[in-house]
């Protein structure tokens, strides 16, 4: 008897082989006509304005055939072993329920995973700002949530005591706590970032206290990624931003021009016209905001000028136009002052001699 014949003998003595064999191809159909339903509503929801159901579908579509196939598997299993009369271990029923419960973990994952991603790209879409951290921060706290619980269901599963852990958890974590102080006060400060929201991903900013300075490109539970202006990465804990001043350029309404500007003792009868259109010049320029503080005033009398300075501030926020605004200005400044036939000061330096000092001066050999 050939190798097909023992098969085949094998095949009709064992009448449980055509069930399992009908319900494994029940699984692969199943699978493939999931898979390409998912796939048409799947286009259907990307064409609607709601940001969760398509997030749903893609969410949906790879647990779903983890689900198919371990439930299809395990009912396969359970006809083999009621046609053999073995009852069926229970380390199968305790696997199949873990890993049906991986596979509703994973989808909530994926949910919140997509679910943030479609909210974020839809406020760029429609030009609504949307704060990326709290986007982040509830994300990663979904995250969390969702691992914690996955992982108590399965400890449920396998027979252990929840209340046992728990306490077990909570000794433990005075043990940890100490041991990890400073990943504690990391998290508790990253807590304290996305809860205050001092700054956010994309944001400049500053510490006068450290050396820290650039643009924030990750907010993460134990670190804070700013990119420096020269392109290097600077990774700060985030303990440290609850005991340093953090100043937010991104934030700022106006920018400032504070300049001194002098000009020769000689036309100290011209400074006050050089000073009212000065200032006359400012409160019309398109560029310098009205509303905002504006003074231009003879300020000092200086070692080798006469001094004024000019305090207002500019409408636009953006560096680069800020100073072309900013060049304007001061090259108007200097056109009034010409205009006035005066001349802006250099450092200069007179000697006066006394008449009877030549005359004391002893004759040169």
């Amino acid at each position: 008897m050939n190798m097909l014949d023992k098969l085949l003998a094998y095949f009709l003595e064992a009448p449980w082989l055509p069930q399992v064999l009908t319900v494994v191809v029940a699984i692969v159909v199943l699978n493939i006509g999931a898979y390409y339903l998912l796939c048409h509503i799947e286009k259907i929801a990307a064409r609607t304005s709601s940001v969760w159901d398509d997030a749903l579908i893609r969410a949906a579509r790879k647990p779903l055939m983890l689900i198919l196939w371990v439930a299809g598997v395990a009912f396969a299993i359970d006809i083999a072993y009621e046609h053999k009369g073995v009852p069926v271990f229970d380390s199968l029923l305790i696997l199949r329920n873990i890993l049906i419960i991986i596979a509703f973990a994973w989808f909530l994952l994926r949910l919140i995973k997509h679910a943030s991603h479609n909210i974020l790209t839809r406020s760029e879409q429609t030009g609504h700002p949307l704060d990326r951290t709290t986007v982040d921060a509830l994300s990663k706290l979904g995250h969390f949530s969702v691992i914690i619980v996955a992982t108590l269901t399965i400890l449920q599963t396998l027979n252990f005591s929840i209340s046992g852990v728990l306490a077990f958890g909570g000794i433990g974590g005075i043990a940890v706590g100490f041991a990890a102080k400073d990943m504690l006060a990391n998290f508790f400060g990253g807590l304290t970032i996305y809860l205050d929201r001092p700054f956010a991903v994309g944001e400049w900013i500053r510490s006068p206290d450290k050396d820290i300075e650039g643009t924030v490109e990750y907010i993460g539970w134990r670190h804070t990624r700013v990119r420096a202006f020269n392109k290097n990465p600077i990774y700060v804990p985030n303990a440290l931003f609850t005991n340093i001043v953090v100043e937010n350029p991104s934030r700022m309404t106006h920018r400032r021009i504070k300049e001194t500007i002098g000009i020769r003792y000689a036309d100290l009868d011209k400074m006050p016209g050089i000073v009212a259109e000065v200032k006359i010049m400012l409160q019309a320029h398109p560029e310098i905001d009205p509303r905002a503080t504006l003074i231009v005033n003879f300020n000092q009398f200086g070692v080798s000028s006469l001094d004024f300075f000019i305090y207002t501030f500019t409408k636009t926020v953006e560096w680069a136009h800020y100073h072309e605004v900013k060049q304007d200005v001061l090259l108007k400044i200097a056109a009034i002052i010409r205009g006035h036939g005066a001349e802006i000061a250099f450092p200069t330096r007179t000697l006066h001699i006394e008449s009877d000092m030549n005359e004391t001066l002893p004759p040169t050999p």
